[in-house]
C-alpha cells in the first residue's frame, strides 16, 4: 500500500471516531486533545468546514450517518444567516460547504433556497465605487467599511454557483469585479500576497495595506498565499477567464519556491528567518488541495509541476505533522492561525482537517467542494 491509499485510509478511520462523538456539533480547534464546540456561536467563519467534512466523508463512504451530521450543522448556521450584522465575506466558507453541497448531493430545496439568501448577503457588501467586497463589520469602533482581504477569493464560488443557479449574471459580475481589484491591488510581481488592502469606501481609492495575519504589511502570510493561489483557480474554473489561470500560477510558483525543504510552509513567508516562526499545516493543506484542482486545469507540460508539488506537500503533512493516534482528534498539528498570535501559534484547526481530506479526496477521485459542478 502507498502512502496516499495508507493516508486516506487513517483519515477515513479517525473521522469516523471524531464524528461518532462531535455528530452535529461545530468543531474549530483541538483542546486537550479534543475539538471544542462552537454550537454557541454560529457566525464564527470557521463553522462550515466540519460540515464540509462530513460531506466528504458521506461522498467517500456513503454512509448516511454522516450526512444526518451535517445537516444538523446546517440547521445550526441557519441561525447564523439570521443575524445579519454579524454575516460578512466568509458567507462562502459557512455556506457553500453546508446548505449548498446538501442541494448538490442531495437536490434539497430549502439548502438551495439557504444557499441564495447566504450568496445575496454576501453580494450586498460588494461596493460599486472600489470594485470590491466588503470584509469584516466593525469591531469596538473600528470603521472597516473599505476594508477588503484576501480570504474573500475562497468564498467568491458562493456568488458564482449563485449565478448559474438564479440565472442572473449579477452574482458572477459582483464576483469578478471582485477578483479583478484583488488581481490589481492584493497581488504583487513576484507573485506573493498582501493581506489586507483599505480602500476609501466613498471614492474606491486605495489609501494603505496592512499586514493583518502575516508579519507585516510587506511580507506575505502563507495561508492567505494559498487563499490566493486556490481562489484564484476557482475563479477561472468558473469562468473560463485566462487572467485568473495566469494569476493563480503566478501565486503558486511564489508559494512553491517559498517552502522549505520539507515543504510544509512557515506561517509567513517574508518573515526574517532568525525569528522564531511557527509552521501552519492549514495554509499547506490548502495550497495542496488549491495545486491537485490547478494541475488539472493547466497545459499539459505544466501539469507535473503543480500536482508534484502538491503531492510532497501532502507527503510531509502524513508522515510529519499528522497525528493519528485514536486519543487525539485532529488529522494535523501545528496550525497557526495569525503570524502574531499568542495562544492559536501552533494548534489543530478543523480547516486543516478540512483542506486535508479534500486533497486526499481528489487524488480518490472525488471532486472538491469549492470546485463547480
Amino acid at each position: 500500500m502507498n502512502w496516499i491509499d495508507e493516508a486516506w485510509e487513517k483519515a477515513i478511520k479517525k473521522v469516523t471516531l471524531s464524528g461518532n462523538r462531535i455528530k452535529d456539533g461545530i468543531p474549530y480547534k483541538v483542546v486537550d486533545r479534543k475539538y471544542n464546540d462552537l454550537s454557541d456561536d454560529p457566525n464564527w467563519w470557521t463553522n462550515g468546514f466540519w460540515a464540509g467534512l462530513l460531506w466528504l466523508m458521506y461522498k467517500a463512504t456513503g454512509d448516511g450517518t454522516f450526512r444526518s451530521y451535517a445537516e444538523g450543522v446546517e440547521k445550526k448556521l441557519d441561525t447564523a444567516l439570521m443575524n445579519y450584522d454579524r454575516v460578512d465575506h466568509d458567507a462562502g466558507f459557512l455556506w457553500l460547504l453546508s446548505a449548498v453541497t446538501n442541494f448538490r448531493l442531495t437536490g434539497n430545496e430549502k439548502s438551495r433556497r439557504t444557499g441564495l439568501i447566504a450568496a445575496s448577503i454576501m453580494a450586498s457588501r460588494y461596493n460599486l465605487k472600489g470594485g470590491f467586497i466588503r470584509a469584516w463589520n466593525d469591531y469596538q469602533g473600528m470603521n472597516r467599511a473599505g476594508w477588503a482581504i484576501i480570504d474573500c477569493m475562497m468564498n467568491l464560488p458562493l456568488l458564482y454557483w449563485a449565478s448559474e443557479m438564479s440565472n442572473d449574471p449579477r452574482f458572477k459580475f459582483i464576483a469578478q469585479s471582485h477578483a479583478d481589484t484583488t488581481m490589481r491591488e492584493f497581488i504583487r510581481p513576484d507573485g506573493s500576497v498582501k493581506h489586507i488592502v483599505c480602500f476609501d469606501p466613498e471614492t474606491g481609492v486605495v489609501k494603505d495595506w496592512l499586514g493583518g495575519q502575516g508579519y507585516d504589511r510587506d511580507s506575505s502570510w502563507s495561508r492567505g498565499t494559498a487563499w490566493a493561489l486556490y481562489g484564484f483557480t476557482l475563479s477561472h474554473q468558473y469562468t473560463g477567464e485566462q487572467r485568473y489561470l495566469d494569476t493563480a500560477k503566478k501565486v503558486a510558483n511564489f508559494f512553491i519556491a517559498s517552502l522549505p525543504d520539507d515543504y510544509v510552509p512557515y506561517a509567513d513567508f517574508k518573515a526574517p528567518r532568525d525569528l522564531n516562526i511557527h509552521r501552519d499545516t492549514s495554509a499547506g493543506a490548502c495550497a495542496a488541495s488549491g495545486l491537485l484542482l490547478l494541475s488539472s486545469l493547466v497545459s499539459e507540460n505544466e501539469r507535473d509541476i503543480y500536482k508534484n508539488a502538491a503531492l510532497k506537500i501532502l507527503k510531509s503533512l502524513y508522515e510529519n505533522y499528522g497525528s493519528w493516534d485514536e486519543d487525539y482528534e485532529a488529522l494535523l498539528k501545528h496550525g497557526c492561525v495569525a503570524f502574531h498570535s499568542k495562544d492559536e501559534a501552533d494548534v489543530s484547526l478543523i480547516y486543516a482537517d478540512y483542506f486535508l481530506m479534500e486533497a486526499l479526496a481528489q487524488l480518490k477521485g472525488i471532486r472538491p467542494l469549492f470546485s463547480r459542478y
